[in-house]
């Protein structure tokens, strides 16, 4: 028995081009993910994904099956429509809409943090404040910080502090 590479003209193709099982396999997976994630989107968000007829059609059957094993194979068929399209453009769709979920999500995040330095430092932090939105009245702020310090002195539900959060999400929105 001969060992070695093979003849030059064996008949034995190179196959180095094509993607290995497992990687078509990931692929495929990737897609059935993807189409996972499509069924939770909500109505608003899924109308901001290119979707051909057919592909929309199984997202809205599968969002109402609610058998465990049901579900299952639809998303296996949705995988199965994904690999048939351009995903490109799905896929763009659905990263700008999450990675937009989650700036509005930080920027959320930040303006609590700056409300909450307003409650515990009060009117001294106002600088910041006023730093990071020059057009913010001053004056309407200041009354919103110290009657949101009277409610938290006082026991008292947090109407202020839900008012100076409020103005504070519509001063970084001008």
């Amino acid at each position: 028995m001969r060992r070695g590479p093979p003849p030059e003209n064996s008949g034995i193709e190179d196959f180095d081009d094509r993607p290995s099982k497992s990687a078509r396999k990931r692929e495929v997976e990737a897609l059935q993910d993807l189409g996972a994630a499509l069924v939770e989107l909500t109505e608003g968000e899924l109308k901001t994904i290119p979707l051909d007829d057919e592909l929309a059609d199984a997202i809205a059957i599968a969002r109402r099956i609610k058998d465990f094993s049901g579900k299952r194979r639809q998303l296996q068929f949705i995988g199965k429509l994904m690999r048939k399209l351009d995903t490109d453009a799905i896929v763009a769709a659905y990263q700008d809409l999450t990675h937009g979920q989650q700036q509005r999500n930080e920027h959320f995040h930040q303006l609590e943090h700056l409300r909450d330095r307003l409650l515990t430092e009060g009117v001294d932090a106002m600088p910041a404040v006023l730093e990071s939105y020059p057009n913010a009245d001053r004056q309407h702020l200041r009354q919103l910080i110290l009657a949101a310090k009277k409610e938290r002195e006082a026991n008292q539900p947090p109407a202020a502090a839900r008012k100076l959060f409020k103005y504070l999400r519509e001063l970084s929105e001008q």
